[in-house]
Formats: structure tokens, sequence, C-alpha cells
């Protein structure tokens, strides 16, 4: 890790947690979000890449952000869900208040992080719930607000599970919003399997083969169960996540061409070229000269 915490151009945030709250969960106003990475030396707009789970909901104005590289914003009764090494960065813009919560995984039981299938990306940004569910959730916020600022009303014990069961209402109804997330489906267990292996070794591995042996699985299994999952087979699925970390680092680093093939597993810098442009039609200093020319 480099100067201010930064790792080649990316903020890499750790958990912010506040001596005296309950351990892997802080709920906090929007302005503490800009005050918890100023204690690493970050500004406002630079791009982070959090090691726990963010959500944030706006009440009044508008928050314009990118994660990863979709640009969004975030309206009055929205909320923006950032899984743990996703690129988070917020846009000058119109003001906003609202509130953030930011959680580790382990805080939450096991049932609740498989039912709100916490590994998983949303699939909209921001999240939009329709008018029958909003009341819900925000009451269901509402109630987690007040408990984690009533530390001393309950044992400490007690007063963290009842934070525990407010959060695990609050993301698993997030989880299940309409457009949310796609249905599971038989074969779910194996793609989230298939989804961790890929997420540790991308960087090592590009062949279905490899996954397949280290899991216990035929290419053909993990073919079907992620075609099932997301619409793409076990080959387009790793290439995708190779293809959105070369952007990451393309966008937030000055790393050349080659050092970013080096760190994606890839032989040598013509072989990561050919593999770019394939995947997305353009070099990989075509696609930084275009996404630093359009302001991102």
């Amino acid at each position: 890790m480099g100067k201010n915490g930064h790792t080649d151009g990316v903020a890499e945030i750790p958990f912010p947690s506040t001596p005296g709250g309950p351990p892997g969960v802080e709920v906090f106003d929007l302005p503490g979000w800009t005050e918890r990475i100023g204690r690493h030396g970050m500004g406002a707009y630079v791009p982070v890449r959090p090691a726990f789970h963010v959500l944030i909901t706006v009440r009044t104005g508008r928050l314009p952000c990118a994660v990863d590289l979709t640009d969004c914003v975030v309206d009055s009764g929205s909320w923006l869900w950032v899984r743990p090494g996703q690129v988070l960065r917020l846009r000058s813009g119109p003001a906003a208040q609202g509130t953030v919560v930011v959680f580790q995984a382990g805080f939450l039981d096991a049932a609740t992080v498989a039912a709100a299938h916490l590994d998983r990306r949303a699939w909209r940004l921001p999240l939009a719930p329709v008018p029958e569910a909003q009341a819900p959730v925000r009451d269901t916020l509402e109630m987690l607000t007040s408990e984690y600022h009533r530390l001393g009303d309950l044992p400490l014990e007690v007063h963290v599970d009842v934070v525990r069961h407010l959060l695990a209402v609050l993301v698993l109804r997030l989880a299940h919003l309409p457009g949310g997330l796609r249905n599971p489906t038989a074969g779910d267990l194996t793609f989230r399997r298939f989804q961790r292996a890929v997420e540790e070794g991308f960087g090592h591995t590009h062949r279905v083969e490899d996954y397949a042996a280290r899991l216990g699985y035929s290419v053909r299994t993990l073919t079907r169960a992620s075609t099932a999952a997301v619409g793409l087979g076990a080959k387009a699925f790793i290439d995708d996540r190779i293809v959105l970390e070369a952007k990451r680092l393309l966008l937030h680093t000055e790393l050349p061409a080659g050092a970013i093939g080096d760190r994606l597993g890839f032989p040598n810098s013509s072989v990561f070229t050919k593999f770019f442009r394939h995947r997305t039609g353009e070099t990989p200093a075509g696609f930084r000269a275009r996404a630093h020319g359009s302001g991102t």
C-alpha cells in the first residue's frame, strides 16, 4: 500500500470501526462518509475501494456517483449498495442529505448472508423501491438508526443482537426488491463457489478447467451454473471479471498496459492488448484516453 492508503491509485479503505459501538457495523449521516475516508488522507471525490458493504440512501437532494464503471445518481428514496471490492467515487454535485450504513458480512448470521446473496452485485444502480416497498424499507432503517445510537439502553450483547437483527431485515428487504437480484436457481451454490474462486484467482488463471479441478466440478457443470445465474458461460464470466479489473486499473491508475497485463496474469503486454481489444473493441490505451477524455 502506498502513501495515504492508496494502492495503484485507488484508495483501499478498511472497515472504519468506531470504539464502543457494535463490531462490524456503523450507521451515520452522509457527511460522515467524507469524514471517515478523510481519516486515510483522502478527499471526498477520489475513487475508493471499500473492504466492506456500503449502503447509502438519500432523503433530500441528489447524490451523483460512480460504482466501478457505471455512473448513476441516487435520488431521494433510492439506495446505493456497494459490495466489497467495488470502486466507489462520489461526484461533486447538488448537496444531498442521507444515511450511510457500512457493515462486514461476518456481522450477520450465515442464513442472512445466504438469503441476501451478499456475494452478488446489485443488478440495478441505484435501487429504487416501488411505492409499496418504500415504507417498510424506510421504517426498518429508522429503527436500525435509532437502536444503533441507543447504546446504553440495553446490555451490550443484547444491543449488538438487536442491531444485527435489524440490519438483517434491512439487507433482506433491499436484496429482494423487484429488480434488485435475479432469482436463485438450482445451481446457485455451485455458481457462488465458482464466483468466489474466480474472485480469488482471476489474476493467476483464466482457464475454466483450472477452476473446475479446484472445485471438484466438471467444466460443463460450471458453465451451466454460470449461465443460469448470470446469463454468461463460465469462460465469459472469467473474462468479464478480468476486463472489469483491467478497466478499473486503466481508469484509476497510471500503470502502463504491460504492468496491468502482468498483474492480471498475461504473459506479455501484446497478449493482454489482444485480449482486451477482442473483449471490448478497443485497445487499453484507447479505452484510457476515451475514459479520461469523457471526464470520468
